[in-house]
């Protein structure tokens, strides 16, 4: 398959392959449309989960820095987008300029959390990153009082939708003779997003500063021996990480229209290392996969569990999401054993490994 698309070797059969995973992709709303606006809006989450993990994969894969709190720059994200339009704070600004705005105070978080942490590895930088996450939840939950920010545990409501001019990306409309709901008109516009991150990761994968990071990641003590900042491009790799978290967050924001301190959990960073690691750390297609994967069985799971136990035993014995939690964790189990590096790992991570293992 690889070779397939590579286009030294197979330039035709490359393009040709291109081509038809961008007219799946082009489709794919209005077929799966067909079965239920829910598989649509259920993609949607999927592309933020893959907007999530590959702003992870810069920290844990590319730089090698086990980050536990990464949920928390998602979460200042969003609450910078719902603050910025919506009636809590009387402000109604356009996406476009919250965004940036959003990737911005992500980054400098990303800094903050950083710059303390930077002679630290392992398990103590996981944990200080876990804290991390959690106190910045806990500060979103309290922050109601005196001055009421943002509304603490009740969440922020009436969040402005994207829109440009006219074009409402939450209400329905017929564009070419087509009928387009809101979830497919975000679908289009969160894979533009997700594709414009992806060639930002590629290129930095093959870049100084992504050999840089690889460097660092493989030992640390020799890149500094050699000449490289290590200091600054570790800081550079948390801003980086935070900022795509960031996008991500205003994007959850609008289509939400609604976000509380309980969307930011830590289950939610332990499910996008899962994803990380599952796809394989250090690759981008490895981690896109991790990603969809762990997006989309849960939910298919969720639609089928509970027809099957009432076919086979004519009730329900078992809840859907004990069910599901028990094969996320044997499925992870099972990927530790037998496939260490990920389904798709990067080939340093899987040569790495079988020097390990020899």
């Amino acid at each position: 398959m690889r070779q397939f698309f590579d286009r030294k070797r197979h330039p035709r059969g490359a393009w040709l392959g291109i081509v038809l995973v961008g007219v799946a992709l082009v489709v794919l709303p209005f077929a799966l449309s067909g079965i239920g606006t829910a598989w649509v809006r259920i993609t949607n989450y999927a592309i933020l989960y893959v907007v999530l993990a590959l702003g992870l994969n810069i920290v844990v894969g590319f730089a090698g820095l086990l980050d536990l709190g990464y949920i928390a720059f998602y979460a200042v994200g969003a609450y910078v987008y719902a603050l910025l339009a919506s009636p809590q704070l009387g402000l109604h600004l356009p996406f476009w300029v919250i965004l940036p705005i959003g990737a911005l105070v992500a980054a400098f978080f990303g800094l903050i959390l950083g710059a303390p942490t930077l002679k630290l590895r392992g398990d103590y930088l996981a944990i200080v990153t876990l804290g991390f996450g959690e106190i910045i939840r806990i500060f979103l939950n309290n922050l109601s009082r005196p001055v009421n920010i943002t509304n603490g545990p009740q969440g922020i409501t009436g969040i402005d939708p994207f829109s440009i001019g006219g074009f409402d990306f939450s209400r329905p409309q017929t564009l070419l003779g087509l009928d387009v709901s809101g979830p497919i008109k975000y679908y289009y516009l969160l894979l533009a997003v997700a594709l414009g991150i992806i060639l930002v990761n590629l290129r930095l994968q093959n870049s100084r500063i992504g050999r840089a990071w690889e460097a660092i990641r493989e030992d640390e003590i020799a890149a500094r021996a050699m000449g490289i900042d290590t200091r600054n491009l570790k800081l550079l790799a948390f801003a980086m990480g935070a900022s795509f978290g960031g996008i991500a967050g205003g994007m959850f924001s609008a289509i939400q229209a609604f976000i509380s301190p309980e969307s930011f959990v830590l289950v939610e960073s332990i499910m996008v290392v899962s994803m990380v690691v599952l796809g394989g750390m250090g690759n981008i297609w490895g981690v896109i996969l991790g990603a969809l994967l762990l997006s989309f069985v849960p939910e298919i799971l969720r639609w089928t569990v509970t027809p099957v136990q009432e076919a086979l035993f004519g009730r329900l014995l078992i809840e859907p999401e004990v069910i599901r939690m028990l094969l996320f964790g044997l499925a992870l189990v099972l990927v530790m054993l037998y496939r260490p590096a990920g389904l798709l790992p990067s080939a340093v991570r899987k040569r790495e490994l079988e020097e390990r293992t020899a």
